[in-house]
């Protein structure tokens, strides 16, 4: 959709979140992600609401899925729902921000559930998931360490070695 000031960059990939109550989405990813709305559009015939929006730097669509008595389908193959509907997703959103601790307590405190606690990880990040109130996983994380393939293999052998001898740390 090529509306002025509210579109993604040329040859990015812009993700497209399909939820329910898009009005209330927006409201969530404005207090938990700083979300700027750029664009509100009606989807024809008032099957709800189509954002766009900017998350950070990147370029995002939020659609309100199809009610139950709508078309759910652009063809057969291909069902548009939100995680909710799906009973899980496909995809992990991830976020590099400078204070994780600060970004997930945000989102928590604006209504996200926690899924994976922060913590250090192997791989040089310190890092979480959170769920948004409408089923998408958001992963926040801060760069503590930039590491070699060959560092976070190491690291990585060391972590299963461990857990093999029933520790994890």
């Amino acid at each position: 959709m090529a509306i002025k000031g509210a579109q993604g960059e040329k040859n990015g990939i812009a993700p497209h979140l399909i939820v329910r109550h898009a009005e209330e989405a927006m409201e969530f990813y404005s207090r938990a992600l700083g979300a700027v709305e750029l664009y509100r559009s009606p989807l024809p015939g008032g099957m709800g609401l189509h954002l766009h929006v900017r998350i950070g730097k990147t370029f995002v669509m939020i659609t309100e899925e199809a009610r139950p008595s709508q078309s759910h389908t652009i063809d057969d193959t291909i069902a548009l729902q939100s995680p909710q509907s799906l009973g899980g997703t496909t995809a992990v959103f991830e976020i590099l921000v400078d204070d994780v601790d600060a970004a997930y307590q945000k989102a928590v405190d604006a209504g996200a559930t926690p899924v994976l606690p922060v913590s250090d990880c192997f791989w040089g990040d310190r890092y979480g998931w959170v769920r948004d109130p409408y089923g998408h996983i958001w992963a926040l994380a801060t760069v503590l360490e930039e590491l070699t393939p060959e560092e976070v293999k190491r690291r990585m052998d060391q972590m299963m070695a461990k857990m093999g001898e029933g520790r994890c740390e």
